[in-house]
């Protein structure tokens, strides 16, 4: 029996990183395209204070080769559809060459990226079943997305030099510009607000935005209902990451954005990756860490 969990525990353990490792690729291949876009309309004193910026946000290494090695361990838990476009993406990654000369079709390729990442969760959710494996599925994707959003939204409102509400003109639109479609949410905020991008609705909506995916607190919901379906679908009814997710999801829940501006986006956001970083650790002890304990004890 204690062999058998012990192998469950590592197809959880590799389920929930190829999901980090691919939503942190296709995370990756988003910032780098919008920056390399707007590179064309902006001076490059703009240009260089962004893309410091985009390396302070993206502090952990992208990795498909990642992706792959970890889905490929857990080969028998997935769908052949899931196999085939992980495998797909991943050999077109290694076609592209730099002396080749595809910088100048970068473009293509980091969309190819993201659209790679977004086709392969659309099979997952279609072609398996929506069990424990896919909840641990869940749960590495929207925990990555969580500290990746808040690292981005948090490394952008650092350097706020202008009113909160007042609405951006000039250099200062397209900075806001780039910031929302890293995010995925130009065109989903412009429904919302308008194009009128004023910082403090930018916040609200990237931070406090129920219904938005790439939204902090849509993110922490999504982490929070993983792990109580993953609770109820095991036998290990340990609370300990369900409450941090709870902590965490009820402090979104009851923010106020003039109350976050207050305090400052920034410290607020370092808060939000501090209690990622303990439930990601509470995840990691409870159901992957927990059988070797035990093993080495027994």
């Amino acid at each position: 029996m204690l062999r058998t969990e012990t192998m469950l525990s590592r197809v959880a353990d590799s389920l929930y990183w190829m999901s980090r490792y691919l939503e942190r690729a296709e995370h990756t291949a988003r910032l780098i395209d919008v920056d390399l876009q707007l590179r064309l309309d902006q001076s490059p004193e703009f240009a260089t204070g962004r893309w410091l910026r985009l390396i302070e946000a993206l502090q952990v290494p992208a990795s498909l080769v990642g992706t792959a090695e970890n889905l490929r361990q857990v080969r028998e838990q997935c769908s052949t559809e899931m196999w085939e476009q992980l495998n797909r993406l991943y050999l077109q990654m290694l076609e592209k060459h730099p002396e080749g000369g595809w910088v100048l079709e970068s473009h293509l390729f980091f969309r190819s990226v993201q659209e790679g990442a977004q086709l392969f969760q659309g099979v997952t959710d279609s072609t398996m079943s929506h069990g424990e494996g896919w909840h641990f599925i869940q749960l590495g994707r929207f925990v990555e997305r969580t500290d990746a959003l808040s690292g981005l939204i948090g490394a952008h409102f650092s350097r706020l030099t202008q009113p909160s509400d007042q609405a951006a003109e000039g250099t200062e639109y397209l900075e806001w510009v780039g910031l929302l479609k890293s995010c995925a949410a130009f065109e989903a905020y412009c429904k919302t607000h308008s194009a009128e991008l004023r910082p403090q609705r930018v916040a609200e909506f990237l931070l406090l935005n129920p219904e938005f995916p790439h939204s902090v607190r849509f993110s922490v919901e999504s982490v929070h209902s993983a792990l109580r379906m993953i609770g109820e679908l095991t036998d290990r009814k340990v609370v300990q990451p369900v409450r941090l997710a709870g902590r965490l999801r009820a402090a979104l829940s009851f923010s106020q954005v003039e109350e976050v501006m207050a305090d400052g986006v920034y410290l607020y956001l370092e808060n939000v990756r501090r209690q990622c970083s303990q439930i990601h650790a509470a995840i990691q002890q409870v159901y992957f860490d927990y059988l070797i304990e035990s093993t080495i004890s027994a």
